[in-house]
């Protein structure tokens, strides 16, 4: 094979694994000190936390706190090894992936690379909305909101300004309700103070959903104090509203209406991402690789696919697949790692679920858990405490934490710069 990755060469037998998200950094942790020699290929060279990403772009958090680079978690381990390139294709025949930087043979390979956004079809939407799958998209997001309110700053055309102000938030599930009462909490405390020559009566904060109650996957008491929380924010909320066509600042409803907004935020769904080399009919519902109950591709002995970009057949529990969270993503990379360190006897898995939690504002968030459901303030603090642990990192849990405590003493956040990448003239 010609351009092949430079790799240590030993008997080990080799695992790559596709993605350095939940899933695919968790299996690889778990396999250190295993017989393996294990690689992870990714795009980026650092983790990103994806839960937190609505905090990036609400300017709540610096977007290196819930980024850590994957060198400095495998230092220690000498069979962890990382290469930062994109996956091309996938060579099942002679067991290689093909890589932009070149080609990397495999004894075993793990799919872990994750969904992107879903658009529904709609190229104007692609085109014209602000996705937040990543830290980039993130940071873009941010930007493009601070720089709306600069822009209406310099304008004396009320609906211009209006425009400029406003945010329409596409999908009622926990990323957009989240995003929606951090936005609406700014609005409220903090960018009075940084504009005061704006007149923020004009700034409209809209939900919409196209299902009939927003946080979908929680219980319906959930959904309905996250109502609760939203409405008493100010935001508007829209259910059973789809958004048809988004182009040259008009967004054009389902109903028949339109509004205009110069920000609208798409986080109404997520669809997997099909690898060449793979046959299309090992996709199913939601672009996602059909697994059996041990993570397998079907069809294959050594691919495995896990987290979000796989739907496991045959569970009766969960008909339409796992729910695409963190949880479901760390437990499938738990039990991979138990299997293929047994080598005979392996387990077949089975999600856990721990319970649910969507925060919307200060003191204002709703927790499901196995035995009970509830919301407010303990629930507030439950949900920090959670993510808290969650972030890799001491540091940058610190930095986390303190962030969130002078936001919470202060009602105000100190992140509000624009950081535009560098342009040569």
């Amino acid at each position: 094979m010609e351009n092949n990755i430079n790799l240590p060469r030993n008997n080990k037998k080799r695992i790559v694994i596709i993605g350095a998200g939940f899933a695919g950094l968790k299996l690889a942790r778990k396999l250190s000190g295993s017989p393996y020699q294990v690689v992870v290929i990714d795009k980026q060279n650092f983790h990103q936390f994806q839960p937190l990403f609505y905090q990036v772009a609400a300017s709540g958090i610096e977007p290196s706190s819930i980024s850590f680079p994957v060198r400095k978690i495998f230092q220690t381990h000498s069979n962890l090894h990382f290469r930062n390139t994109e996956l091309l294709s996938v060579d099942t025949d002679h067991q290689y992936v093909i890589t932009g930087a070149g080609e990397i043979h495999y004894d075993y390979l793990v799919l872990a690379n994750g969904v992107n956004t879903n658009y529904f079809g709609s190229d104007k939407l692609e085109k014209n909305s602000l996705p937040m799958k990543s830290t980039a998209e993130a940071i873009n997001l941010r930007n493009r909101i601070l720089s709306s309110f600069e822009k209406a700053n310099l304008t004396e055309d009320p609906k211009e300004q209006a425009k400029l102000m406003s945010v329409v938030i596409v999908g009622g599930g926990p990323t957009g309700v989240e995003l929606a009462g951090a936005i609406a909490e700014m609005r409220r405390y903090v960018l009075p103070k940084d504009y005061p020559e704006l007149d923020f009566s004009k700034m409209k904060i809209c939900l919409y959903e196209a299902a009939p109650r927003v946080l979908n996957g929680m219980s319906d008491n959930a959904g309905q104090k996250a109502l609760q929380y939203l409405a008493k924010l100010g935001v508007e909320v829209h259910l059973n509203m789809r958004i048809e066509d988004y182009d040259d600042d008009k967004v054009s409803l389902s109903d028949g209406q339109s509004l205009y907004a110069r920000n609208l935020i798409w986080t109404a769904g997520v669809s997997g991402q099909q690898t060449k080399g793979l046959a299309t009919e090992l996709y199913v519902r939601g672009n996602r690789l059909a697994v059996d109950q041990y993570n397998h591709v079907i069809g294959f002995e050594n691919v495995f696919a896990i987290g979000d970009a796989c739907f496991m057949e045959g569970d009766e529990s969960y008909p339409n697949g796992h729910p695409q969270v963190a949880q479901v993503a760390i437990q499938q990379a738990l039990n991979l790692a138990r299997n293929l360190k047994a080598n005979n006897t392996w387990k077949a898995f089975r999600y856990t679920d721990k319970g649910s939690l969507a925060t919307i504002g200060r003191n204002m968030a709703v927790a499901d858990l196995p035995a009970f459901k509830f919301s407010g303030v303990f629930a507030w603090f439950l949900w920090l405490f959670v993510h808290l642990m969650a972030i890799v990192g001491v540091k940058n849990r610190f930095f986390v934490f303190v962030n969130w405590a002078q936001s919470y003493f202060s009602r105000d956040q100190s992140l509000r710069i624009l950081i535009s990448p560098y342009r040569k003239k």
